[in-house]
């Protein structure tokens, strides 16, 4: 290390070398989420056209040689020289950070695209790029390169190859831009088809009338190479949409305004089930985490109900108002805000910050509420969501007396809830692991083969309830969560506090069957639904049990899927035994520990959400009432044991050795 410090040690990174030495900065990740969100990021700015009227069709291409290539049909980047700059706009806009038309309201009221940094850095960390573009009857293009330097090696990022060329003349108008995730980046620039078609056929939901067009070309089968999305409905058919699986008790609930330069839309309708799904937008960019236009609508849903209940009498002035939960229950909500100044929460836009928004929302939602409650023809419907809420506050209350009844017995070291626990001695939470295992049996194998001073282990004895069917107080009656609940310390819902998280790691261990797949399922919608950061943040996995267990002699091969069992038997010559796992059980202690519980050579899935409209639609599939639809997602995809699944672990953090393991 340096002794001295000086001038020369200060770093000057130029052009888009900062991008690509911090890429995380800019897209979140170079894993698989980064990866996509370079699509996102062209997608975002064919969108703003569309959104903003100059653009109706928009496509999204896969190519075989592993570039993406985004078109539309708007009015194509500027192709004039920058007045400062001395080059055409095209090199700024794909070249400059935060250089863009998109910093005042003039060419864009509501854009997604607001730091002028999406387009650069996309360039910076591909391999290679070419912008198209169609305008006043000339074809312009302009390619870039990220290619080392011929004096120092350095990867020079986005270079242009040549100036802006025109190549000739046409009718078509828009812009196309084709890029190579560079391999030098990113940990895999494959592309994954489902979660890139997921994200347009979800734009085309929340810009009616636009035409998205998908194209796979990897895919050989050309009933899935092309989808074409264009929804008239708008969010009133995305709010359908997600309720496809659901017993719907409403039409949707639709409305639309624009008050102060913020636009309002919101789709609402209501189903059957105890727990509410709101999805909310930005000028088309999903805030998973919510923000002011979320609080705006949540509080207008509460005062417009309670109000309506006033007046019709079926809350009396003793009465005390109920809850925006309780109005909330079944509530399936898309709510789209349009502002001309959004701040979000870093590049990757989780939150909106707006506080001005706020006021807008709830103002709007409370005024068409409250017409749409005050309709004659719709009283049947809101005098029955007035019940339901009547209905869910009762729960509520006894939901509350069992949750601090499960907190009283949490600071109870003997508690009975916890008595089936086989804690660990070591007192760090960031160290410590919590396997719930499926089964007496294996959760005898597990507590014998473990390492006791950082692992935990809390057997299942029985299937849990399925929680999407049921209230909150039904859940903590059952014991098996409440269990769970008093293991992991956090409490849930509202008073769910991750500070208090006793392990770092919680590990569902269950049998590679299809018992084993409803067990995963059902504890994973619990987490979802009433502890859902220990998901979001990173806590939550599954183990991997190896399937078979081939050996010869002294050599032994695990399998973890069907795939790998040819190359093992391959590897391990003639005159193998095969044995097949049909459960944890039938691993003695020492193989449960080798095979999926040490550290050092077992597999995990990290569980995550990427998809928050796509996993509240797969919960409602797995765990809901209807029987079709779970059947056939079942038969296509539920494969826990598939090595692309895997998610490699960093286990190097641990203090604890794993060599002279503490048993039992």
């Amino acid at each position: 290390m340096a002794q001295t410090y000086t001038a020369n040690d200060i770093q000057v990174l130029e052009g888009l070398d900062a991008v690509r030495m911090r890429p995380g900065m800019y897209i979140g990740s170079t894993g698989p989420r980064g990866l996509h969100h370079m699509i996102w990021e062209i997608v975002d700015n064919a969108i703003d056209e569309a959104a903003n009227g100059f653009a109706s069709e928009i496509s999204v291409t896969l190519k075989k040689d592993g570039s993406c290539e985004v078109s539309d049909n708007g009015r194509g980047v500027p192709v004039d020289i920058h007045p400062k700059l001395g080059v055409s706009a095209v090199e700024v806009v794909y070249t400059q950070l935060h250089a863009g038309g998109k910093f005042s309201d003039k060419n864009y009221a509501y854009s997604g695209g607001l730091h002028g940094v999406g387009a650069s850095v996309v360039n910076a960390l591909s391999e290679w790029m070419v912008v198209d573009v169609y305008k006043d009857y000339s074809h312009y293009q302009q390619r870039f390169e990220s290619v080392p330097d011929p004096k120092t090696g350095k990867i020079v990022s986005g270079k242009p190859v040549a100036p802006l060329q025109k190549l000739g003349n046409t009718r078509k108008r828009g812009t196309v831009v084709c890029f190579k995730p560079d391999a030098r980046v990113f940990q895999d620039v494959n592309f994954n088809s489902d979660t890139v078609r997921r994200r347009i056929r979800e734009l085309a939901y929340l810009n009616k009338g636009v035409k998205f067009v998908f194209t796979d070309e990897r895919i050989s089968n050309p009933e899935k190479r092309v989808y074409e999305y264009c929804y008239e409905g708008g969010i009133a058919d995305f709010v359908q949409y997600l309720n496809a699986d659901k017993n719907t008790i409403t039409d949707p609930i639709v409305f639309e305004a624009t008050k102060d330069g913020t636009l309002v839309r919101v789709a609402i309708q209501y189903t059957d089930s105890y727990t509410d799904t709101i999805a909310s937008f930005v000028n088309n960019i999903p805030t998973n985490e919510g923000g002011y236009h979320e609080i705006g609508f949540k509080a207008a849903v509460t005062k417009a109900f309670n109000d309506y209940a006033r007046r019709q009498g079926l809350l009396k002035e003793k009465d005390n108002n109920l809850a925006g939960d309780d109005f909330r229950e079944g509530m399936t909500a898309i709510i789209y805000a349009g502002v001309k100044n959004p701040e979000f929460e870093g590049q990757t836009k989780g939150r909106l910050g707006n506080t001005e928004v706020r006021p807008v929302f709830e103002a709007v939602c409370l005024e068409q509420l409250s017409i749409y409650l005050d309709d004659l023809k719709n009283q049947a419907f809101a005098q029955k969501i007035i019940a339901k809420a009547i209905t869910a506050a009762k729960a509520r209350e006894a939901a509350r007396k069992a949750k601090a009844n499960i907190r009283a017995v949490g600071q109870l070291e003997a508690a009975p809830l916890v008595g089936k626990l086989s804690s660990c001695t070591g007192k760090k939470p960031e160290l410590n692991e919590l396997f719930i295992v499926e089964g007496d049996s294996a959760g005898g194998s597990a507590k014998q083969g473990r390492d006791r001073r950082f692992q935990a282990i809390l057997p299942l004895r029985g299937k849990p309830l399925n929680v999407e069917k049921k209230r909150l107080e039904q859940v903590l009656q059952n014991e098996e969560f409440r269990s769970i609940i008093t293991a992991l310390g956090t409490s849930i819902e509202d008073d769910f506090d991750i500070s208090k998280l006793r392990y770092n790691k919680v590990i569902i261990l269950s049998d590679a069957d299809q018992d084993g797949a409803h067990i995963r399922a059902i504890l994973l919608t619990f987490f979802y639904r009433y502890m859902r950061p220990l998901i979001t943040e990173g806590h939550v996995y599954i183990g991997m049990p190896p399937l078979y267990k081939v050996a010869k002699g002294d050599k032994v091969i695990y399998c973890y899927d069907d795939n790998a069992l040819p190359t093992a038997i391959k590897k391990i010559g003639k005159g193998y035994t095969l044995q097949r796992y049909k459960g944890l059980g039938e691993m003695n202690p020492e193989q449960l520990w080798e095979t999926t519980m040490n550290p050092d050579g077992r597999k995990l899935m990290q569980v995550g959400i990427e998809d928050f409209v796509e996993a509240e639609r797969r919960v409602t599939i797995l765990m809901g009432d209807k029987v079709e639809p779970r059947r056939e997602y079942i038969s296509q995809y539920a494969n826990f044991n598939k090595e692309d699944n895997f998610v490699p672990v960093n286990e190097s953090t641990r203090e604890q050795g794993t060599g002279n393991r503490e048993q039992g």
